[in-house]
């Protein structure tokens, strides 16, 4: 049953979960949204942990707007010059903001395209394998992040760049109870990218870099229990962000080959079905907050010798579930 909202939330074009609320006068909306602290969180909850605001223009003048709204979705914004996090990707006015560009000083540059780069009937590639790269943020950290933030100030053109999101609950639903019951203990083993013990790295032979405390690897359920809804959902990442050294997933044969392997790759076939999946083409002024608890997403390919992009991203904290409770910061070892 969906909560009671001051705002009009419409049903996401294109796409099986999700909500979508046009913001019309900026001071209007976030008056309203302070006015009523949960209504924005609650939406994004009834989207199973998606919720797309359109017309943030404003934000690319007030970047301070995106914090605010941040903290209406949990008690914590990361201050990312405290999270190793390179300095140049972190917003130098406001370090709760992640600048995602292909433009110095971060320099960060867009995935391969798939493929081939369309299906036969012209849609885009969504399902793994032959869309690479689905993850959720900082897996590799417990306890994990609640909830990201995404505005697009310069987007890519219109069919370029879009982010890919899919819903792990309505996958996990639509499971066999045959596999529900066999996966309802199991954990994954996530890790740092960069670390040498992602699947291409294991492929390419490299040899895995020796870890720092704070980058050791961590045990995620494969089924998480929302915290606010009690709902269960998939959680876990494809290639870069599991240990594919000694998981990916726990107590089964590790290993690019072994059978943790292929069940993963079973339930990323699956997770990512064009059924659970949404393709955002991105427009400046979209703000986009998604659920990491339930939700998994991956970037597309753009002509970064040709366009300029510019995303900001911020990422709330604050309730994981009682599975972490207690728990020190994996990430903040000294």
């Amino acid at each position: 049953m969906a909560h009671p909202t001051a705002f009009d939330v419409q049903p996401l074009p294109g796409a099986s979960f999700g909500g979508l609320i046009d913001v019309g006068d900026i001071g209007t909306f976030v008056a309203a949204a302070e006015a009523a602290p949960d209504a924005l969180l609650n939406a994004m909850i009834d989207g199973h942990g998606f919720l797309l605001l359109k017309g943030f223009r404003a934000i690319a003048d007030d970047p301070g707007l995106l914090v605010a709204l941040s903290r209406l979705f949990g008690e914590e914004v990361e201050n990312y010059r405290l999270t190793t996090t390179d300095d140049n990707c972190i917003h130098a006015d406001h370090p709760e903001i992640l600048v995602l560009t292909n433009l110095p000083p971060c320099d960060r540059q867009p995935p391969a395209k798939p493929e081939p780069a369309l299906l036969p009937d012209g849609s885009l590639p969504v399902q793994f394998p032959l869309r690479r790269g689905w993850h959720t943020d900082q897996s590799f950290r417990r306890p994990p992040p609640d909830i990201s933030l995404f505005c697009a100030l310069v987007p890519a053109p219109r069919g370029q760049g879009q982010t890919l999101y899919a819903d792990g609950i309505g996958a996990y639903e639509a499971l066999s109870d045959e596999m529900k019951a066999r996966i309802e203990d199991l954990e994954g083993l996530h890790i740092v990218p960069g670390s040498g013990r992602a699947e291409y790295a294991v492929r390419a032979g490299e040899t895995p870099r020796e870890l720092e405390p704070r980058e050791a690897p961590q045990r995620q359920p494969v089924v998480r229990v929302h915290p606010v809804t009690g709902q269960k959902a998939l959680y876990l990442c494809e290639a870069g962000q599991m240990d594919w050294v000694e998981g990916p997933l726990v107590g089964m044969e590790p290993g690019i080959h072994g059978d943790g392997a292929r069940l993963l790759y079973e339930l990323m076939e699956h997770f990512t079905q064009p059924r659970f999946a949404y393709a955002h083409e991105w427009e400046a002024g979209d703000l986009i907050v998604y659920d990491n608890r339930c939700t998994i997403h991956c970037a597309t390919w753009f002509d970064a010798e040709r366009h300029d992009r510019v995303m900001w991203r911020t990422t709330v904290w604050g309730n994981p579930g009682p599975l972490y409770d207690g728990e020190e910061r994996s990430w903040m070892v000294s």
